[in-house]
C-alpha cells in the first residue's frame, strides 16, 4: 500500500518537477537542447530535445535498481513514479500532441483536447522567451473550455 502511494505521489509531484524545468531549464540554459523543439517542420526523427528523457530516465532507473537492490522498497516507488510519468508524457505529448505517432489522431475526450490546446499555446511563441503553459498533465482550465460559437 505504501509503495502504490509513493508511486503516485511521485507521479503527481513530477507534474511541478516538470514545469520548473521546462519553465527554468529548458527555456533558460537548456534551451539549446529544446530550440530545435520550437522549430515547426523539424524533419529529423530525433531532436535534441529527446536528450530530456535521457535526463529524466536516469534518476528513475537508479532509483528502481538501487531501490530493489538494496531492498528500499520506498526508493524503487519513487523510480517507478518517475518512470510512470515519463510513460504518460510520452503519450501526451510525443503521441498526442505532435502526433510523431500517428495513434491517438481523432480524439474528441475533452481532457486531451484541451491538454492538446494548451500546449499549442505554448508553441506560439516559437522563441525561449515569453512562452506560457509550461506543465503538462495539468493545465489552467481555461484550456478546457468549449469555445463560445456566437459572434
Amino acid at each position: 500500500m505504501i509503495f502504490a502511494f509513493i508511486t503516485l505521489a511521485t507521479f503527481m509531484i513530477m507534474e511541478g518537477v516538470t514545469w520548473c524545468t521546462h519553465k527554468y531549464i529548458m527555456h533558460g540554459f537548456g534551451w539549446f537542447l529544446h530550440e530545435d523543439h520550437h522549430q515547426p517542420g523539424y524533419p529529423h526523427v530525433f531532436e535534441k530535445n529527446d536528450a530530456f528523457f535521457v535526463i529524466f530516465a536516469i534518476p528513475s532507473s537508479l532509483s528502481i535498481f538501487f531501490g530493489l537492490e538494496q531492498q528500499q522498497l520506498w526508493l524503487a516507488a519513487i523510480g517507478f513514479g518517475i518512470l510512470f510519468y515519463g510513460l504518460a508524457y510520452f503519450l501526451v505529448h510525443d503521441v498526442l500532441i505532435h502526433q510523431r505517432f500517428k495513434w491517438f489522431k481523432h480524439t474528441k475526450n475533452r481532457y486531451l483536447l484541451g491538454l492538446r490546446k494548451a500546449h499549442k499555446i505554448h508553441h506560439k511563441n516559437m522563441g525561449k522567451e515569453e512562452s506560457e503553459c509550461f506543465g503538462m498533465l495539468f493545465v489552467p482550465f481555461k484550456y478546457f473550455r468549449k469555445p463560445n460559437l456566437k459572434a
